[in-house]
């Protein structure tokens, strides 16, 4: 809702601009797709290591 808003008085203040975003916002999002799908992945890894490592420490009984 915040977006909205914001493109809104964009609209108001420049309107050539406003429309350019609308154009130009799902080329950038289709672009960054990818590196937040790797973000993404590369922090399931590093979860999986985390939870590998403290594993034998959960299991004596040792806190978080």
């Amino acid at each position: 809702m915040k977006t909205f808003l914001v493109w809104l008085i964009l609209l108001f203040f420049c309107w050539p601009l406003a429309l350019a975003a609308i154009f130009i916002y799902p080329i950038v999002w289709i672009f960054v797709l990818p590196f937040r799908l790797i973000g993404i992945t590369v922090d399931a890894v590093f979860d999986i290591l985390k939870a590998i490592i403290t594993l034998p420490g959960r299991i004596l009984g040792g806190s978080k």
